[in-house]
């Protein structure tokens, strides 16, 4: 494949078919255009050289989608789920599946650009929400570390020089019901404040046929506020302030065992077992050894950011600061499976909390010259202290109470970077840039054999678990592109990502720390308690075109990326006890190849569509030393998937009414577990949406009933060394009233 050979090939048969004025400037009927900061500037999307998926609040709306788990359905390639243990991303193949506090994401989430760390807080309301900007790719040079896959940047509105406000409700199955309300107020000509929250609660989606009385997850019962404040200093600068506070106390019980996907699971070959949803999603088992307790989980989260910027009239500068903190209190029982016939139950209590802090300053040229350029520095710490216990393993021979405590943990990175784009002759440019990341993590705590949740130091044990490590790294994107027509840009780039190293659970022989001695009977060699960076280089070509008068857009991009390194974590068993431990894949390689847009076929009918293809495999990985997973599929990369959809506007006496359809085909994919050696395929599948929606002329409401997931089938989100699966979520139906002043 040729990247670039079929990115101006493509180009030039949508323009080339058409007269010169299909590829000109849109009309009145055009597809819309949306404004991106996706490389930290304004940009129209058309206009960006990178591989990237937009969802506008209309868009967010039509779907349903006021949490990120609800995105991936229209974005190529990528994955949002939210797992019990945080939100999991994976875009082109990558991701990361350690969500303790020793863990980092392999995609950076944002919220207003600001990187949120914790996946357990990523799993946030989207309301009040202009749009979500998902980039493919790494985005090392302009978004730093742990950005190897991509970043997915939640942008909420700010406040307006107009006074507006809306307020909705929701209702719908599985004892749906939310509320919403939105408030903007100019205060004067320098202010203005903009307040918005919002409330939702569903029953749960999964059932006990255990016959004990616990009431399981996946439900929902989350709310959260936010107040904005836009400030006018002077002619020149401006700041906007931000404070989130949220609550969710939604159960953390929302796993159930493999068995419930898969038989065949003890011979090491899983075969799909073809049940039905309702029993999918029925928890059965009843634990040999314990009995387990009501689960639960207590959420809060609050959020204050500051946007500064200060046009000097060459260029201006921007400061952009963060303070976030994240409390998580929960109970979570679960399956634990111990030999291949024989599984456990386990009841996890967890205290934790995690406070971050962040700052960049950026500087960027302004006006139209040849050369347009930015760059600046990023400071980022995070700190986390928590406890939590494994109980009810004495048949692997652990005590009662086996106890993690962590205080603190630390993570420190800084950065500069810089960027620049310069102009060589009309319509094509060239940009270089580069961006210096050092990073400093270290824990110190302890690993505990209890007999009860104190300790009790005459019958009790502590092993250090503790470690440290410092990694840097220079990542570097050049790249071109060239306006082949008015309305078709087409572009090539060479990138390189790094996530940082880190370290596993465990001590070096000769360590300790506040009075607690590394055990030797659970010392690691220091090469197998820490992990090294991972690092990809990625090579893309791709071309963005509107045609047909503005009335069809094109999106095509080509890729390829060399991994090294990859960060793979899993549940393993170390000296008899179980740990959580990251390991590096020697190499994977990802190539493919992915095509979208949206065409107004006339102007009351618009369709979208996307297509990938994609090939995302080990290239040299023994994960038990023995067993080789070269040429092995990444988890979650079916190798096609189509999506498409169709909405028709109804001009009716009264009225505008909307309906739309969408579906998502996919084909089969591999969620795998090497440690185990365990490949677990997930059947092709389709998954379809509808929507219909009224809005009356010149009326202040509006009313839009959705079904998301008409084929109600469900599929395992993830599935754990230990056996734990998460499903997706069954048929749900809603209708939404809007009233806006």
């Amino acid at each position: 494949m040729n990247p670039k050979l079929l990115a101006v090939s493509v180009s030039t048969i949508a323009c080339g078919a058409l007269h010169a004025s299909a590829c000109a400037q849109a009309d009145g009927n055009a597809v819309q255009e949306v404004i991106v900061t996706a490389q930290r500037t304004a940009a129209p999307e058309s206009k960006t050289p990178v591989a990237l998926s937009v969802l506008t609040a209309a868009d967010l709306d039509t779907l349903g989608a006021d949490t990120p788990g609800a995105l991936a359905a229209r974005l190529p390639n990528t994955y949002l789920e939210n797992s019990y243990d945080g939100l999991r991303i994976t875009i082109r193949g990558v991701s990361n599946a350690d969500p303790t506090e020793k863990g980092d994401p392999s995609a950076a989430f944002m919220v207003d650009g600001v990187y949120v760390a914790r996946p357990q807080s990523q799993n946030v309301s989207l309301y009040d929400v202009d749009r979500v900007e998902v980039l493919r790719g790494p985005q090392g040079t302009l978004y730093g570390r742990n950005t190897t896959a991509g970043v997915v940047n939640v942008i909420t509105k700010a406040p307006v020089n107009r006074f507006e406000g809306d307020v909705n409700a929701t209702f719908g199955n599985w004892g749906e019901r939310k509320v919403g309300a939105m408030v903007n107020v100019p205060v004067n000509a320098a202010l203005a404040l903009r307040a918005a929250a919002t409330w939702n609660e569903h029953d749960p989606y999964l059932s006990n046929g255990s016959n004990t009385p616990r009431t399981l997850g996946q439900d929902r019962a989350d709310r959260a506020a936010r107040l904005s404040a836009k400030l006018v200093l002077s002619e020149n600068a401006s700041v906007l302030l931000r404070y989130e506070a949220s609550r969710d106390n939604s159960n953390n019980d929302s796993t159930v065992p493999d068995s419930n996907f898969y038989s065949g699971i003890a011979t090491g070959n899983p075969v799909w077992n073809g049940d039905s949803t309702d029993k999918r999603l029925t928890y059965r088992f009843n634990p040999p050894n314990t009995r387990f307790e009501q689960g639960y989980s207590h959420k809060k989260t609050s959020a204050l950011t500051a946007k500064l910027n200060w046009d000097l009239g060459p260029a201006t500068l921007s400061w952009l600061g963060a303070h976030r903190s994240f409390d998580h209190d929960y109970n979570y029982n679960f399956y634990y499976r111990v030999a291949p016939t024989v599984a456990l139950g386990v009841r996890q209590p967890f205290n934790g909390s995690h406070d971050q802090d962040s700052h960049e300053l950026r500087l960027a040229t302004n006006g139209t010259g040849p050369l347009s350029a930015q760059g600046g520095v990023y400071w980022f710490r995070e700190r986390t202290r928590d406890v939590y216990y494994f109980r009810d393993l004495q048949l692997v021979g652990l005590p009662p109470y086996y106890v993690f405590a962590n205080d603190p943990v630390r993570s420190q990175s800084k950065a500069v970077f810089g960027q620049a784009t310069y102009r060589l002759t009309d319509g094509l440019r060239a940009t270089a840039g580069a961006r210096y990341t050092e990073d400093d993590k270290s824990r110190t705590g302890y690993i505990g054999y209890q007999r009860a949740a104190t300790f009790n130091a005459a019958t009790d044990l502590r092993d250090l678990n503790a470690g440290r490590i410092a990694t840097n790294k220079t990542t570097w994107r050049l790249g071109l592109d060239y306006d082949l027509a008015p309305a078709t840009l087409v572009y090539g780039s060479v990138a390189t990502g790094y996530k940082a190293g880190g370290f596993n659970d465990g001590c070096v022989a000769g360590d300790a720390r506040n009075g607690i001695g590394c055990l030797p009977t659970s010392a690691l060699p220091a090469a197998s308690l820490t992990y090294r960076p991972e690092t990809v280089r990625a090579y893309e070509a791709g071309v963005k075109t509107r045609f047909w008068d503005g009335r069809a857009s094109l999106n095509v991009a080509a890729f390829h990326y060399d991994y090294r390194d990859l960060q793979l974590s899993n549940e393993v068993v170390v000296n008899g006890r179980p740990r959580y431990e990251t390991t590096n894949a020697a190499e994977a390689a990802v190539r493919g190849l992915e095509a979208d847009g949206q065409v107004r076929a006339t102007r009351a009918d618009t369709v979208t569509y996307a297509l990938t293809l994609l090939d995302a495999h080990y290239v040299g990985y023994v994960p038990d030393g023995v067993h080789s997973w070269s040429g092995v599929k990444l988890d979650r990369t079916p190798a096609r998937t189509l999506a498409l959809g169709w909405e028709h506007r109804f001009y009716l006496t009264g009225g505008q009414l909307a309906a739309g359809v969408g579906t998502h085909a996919s084909a089969s994919y591999l969620l795998g577990v090497p440690q185990a050696g365990l490949k677990f395929r997930v059947p092709g599948h389709t998954e379809s949406d509808l929507h219909v929606g009224w809005t009356p002329d010149g009326a202040r409401w509006s009313v839009l009933a959705r079904v998301r997931n008409l084929e109600n089938e469900v599929r395992p989100m993830a599935i754990s060394s230990s056996g734990l699966s998460v499903p997706t979520e069954p048929r749900t139906a809603d209708v939404r009233f809007d009233y806006r002043f």
